[in-house]
């Protein structure tokens, strides 16, 4: 039994409430730039507006956004870090939902996640997949979720609904995403500083 099929049975019908849960923070990203248009995905991260996704996938100083309703909405880039692959997006809020963010280091070998992201144009893709190496200090996640193009930036989940990374790449076929203590540490240094604290979402550390 593969590993979508065999955690989906564990899930159950809980399974339907997490995905409905992490579609409402994950966003297409919509971007334009010399190598043309650009999509890939997105994690509402804060209630005031911050957007978290992957640096190769926010490649312009502007993208647009669409929300899981079929909204856009415009955004503008307000830190990218390419080293980490890691980019902010800030939009008006307007009360959108945002991500319940958890602590990576806290995940164990062989727990359960979830993963959520547009791969391939199919919106609200949904993948569930085993972690292989917990993150400890390290800065990624690596699982056997299934990714695909577009799946990057989208939010990888614990089976309670706790963001714990944003996934990036396929590597040696494991999942990887960077890790939520990862991304804590850039939005302070590189977009909090920049913006103000009152910007800051629920910190992990």
């Amino acid at each position: 039994m593969s590993t979508l099929l065999s955690a989906g049975a564990l899930l159950g019908p809980a399974i339907e409430e997490l995905t409905a849960q992490l579609r409402e923070v994950t966003v297409r990203v919509h971007t334009r730039g010399r190598r043309g248009e650009g999509v890939g995905s997105g994690v509402l991260w804060t209630r005031h507006g911050i957007v978290v996704t992957n640096a190769h996938v926010a490649r312009a100083s502007a993208a647009t956004l669409e929300l899981w309703n079929g909204e856009r909405i415009d955004a503008e880039l307000v830190a990218r870090d390419a080293s980490r692959d890691l980019a902010a997006l800030r939009i008006d809020s307007r009360d959108l939902p945002h991500a319940s963010i958890g602590d990576a280091r806290a995940l164990r070998v062989g727990e359960i996640v979830v993963a959520v992201g547009h791969p391939l144009g199919l919106r609200g893709a949904v993948s569930t997949g085993i972690v292989h190496a917990a993150p400890h200090d390290a800065p990624v996640i690596r699982s056997d979720v299934k990714l695909a193009p577009g799946n990057s930036g989208g939010p990888l989940a614990t089976t309670s609904g706790e963001v714990i990374g944003v996934n990036a790449m396929i590597v040696n076929g494991l999942g990887v995403a960077i890790a939520s203590h990862v991304v804590e540490d850039f939005l302070r240094r590189d977009v909090f500083d920049t913006l103000g604290r009152g910007q800051r979402g629920k910190r992990v550390a």
